[in-house]
């Protein structure tokens, strides 16, 4: 019988965050799938009451939790000892996490521990001849495989935004407390604090609502035969300032300073997205001065809902690949709509 276990954290507030919703969902299909199984909630925060009580109507039959200002932020020793001893306590088969950082980080450390394996980059939960199978995407995005392993405990990091959050019911949860006996050495080290980068110095958020994409248009010369790399610039910035969304960029845009052109200082090859960047996960998607030829357009395989802005009609965007397409100077339609924002 598998035994399986929702490993979550609380955010600052005390709530639980949407990526950890969605893990929960992924869990609940494999209960449902895996006859006999077992569906139990482990929980790790300062106050961990509230984020119980808000999936209590859940179909988890018991909740297991660590909490205490020891708990409040990320440090691997803590983590991976509260989580530890959650797993154990539990005596869970199969552990299934959201693939926050605070998590990637501690996980491989804890599958160690108790003798397990891990499996990241999950994007789904399912059944295979009786047994619980993974879903895994390779080579960029393009082939998908399925996987089971026998080893257990089995811990599996599911991607944030490949699944829908779970709509649980709220409630009064009863939670187990488990002990965690922690060493000085466990709390040598010490959080004073977070630094986060201004909002349009920041520009890669995974969590963001919004992809907004850069083609190499923007550096090109414009209707007057003129670049305006300077006006680009302050026109993408102030929109990111305004929406907080997540930048991404064709490889052409990236590469552009190898040949000479210029090219926007704010962009690196960690903003790449394709078919040579990363394939990102966003609700929504907005790409500007884009060909969304194939190279492009496949890093935006987990897009919801896609729109373009382009002046050329009979691009890729327009043959199927935007759910929306807006044939228009990206210039103009970026600059109202930073007024509009503003306002």
């Amino acid at each position: 019988m598998e035994t399986i276990l929702v490993l979550a954290h609380t955010e600052a507030d005390g709530t639980l965050a949407r990526s950890a919703r969605e893990a929960l969902h992924a869990a609940r299909a494999l209960n449902k799938a895996i006859a006999g199984s077992q569906l139990l909630v482990g929980l790790i925060g300062e106050n961990i009451q509230a984020a119980a009580d808000s999936i209590a109507a859940c179909p988890a039959t018991k909740f297991f939790g660590v909490s205490g200002a020891d708990f409040t932020v990320s440090r691997y020793a803590t983590d991976a000892a509260a989580a530890a001893a959650i797993c154990q306590a539990a005596q869970a088969t199969i552990v299934v996490v959201p693939a926050t950082s605070r998590w990637n980080r501690v996980l491989p450390g804890v599958a160690q521990r108790l003798g397990g394996r891990v499996d990241t980059h999950v994007t789904g939960l399912t059944e295979a001849g009786g047994q619980p199978a993974i879903n895994r995407w390779y080579y960029r995005q393009r082939m998908e495989a399925t996987i089971s392993r026998t080893q257990r405990p089995w811990f599996i990091a599911i991607d944030p935004g490949s699944q829908p959050a779970c709509e649980c019911g709220a409630g009064t949860a009863t939670v187990a407390s488990v002990a965690v006996n922690l060493t000085e050495a466990d709390q040598r080290t010490e959080v004073i604090g977070t630094r986060e980068p201004k909002a349009d110095a920041q520009t890669i958020r995974p969590d963001a609502h919004l992809l907004f994409v850069t083609g190499a248009g923007w550096t090109k010369k414009q209707a007057d035969g003129q670049t305006h790399v300077p006006e680009a610039e302050k026109i993408i910035l102030e929109f990111l300032k305004h929406t907080r969304a997540s930048l991404g960029s064709s490889k052409s845009l990236v590469d552009l300073g190898g040949e000479g052109q210029a090219v926007l200082p704010f962009l690196s090859h960690l903003n790449q997205i394709g078919q040579t960047g990363s394939t990102p996960r966003h609700a929504k998607g907005l790409s500007t001065c884009c060909h969304g030829e194939e190279p492009h357009t496949v890093g935006w395989r987990f897009i919801n809902e896609r729109r373009a802005i382009s002046l050329d009609p009979n691009c890729g965007w327009a043959r199927g690949k935007a759910d929306v397409l807006y044939v228009a100077d990206a210039f103009k339609v970026m600059v109202k709509l930073n007024e509009l924002l503003g306002q």
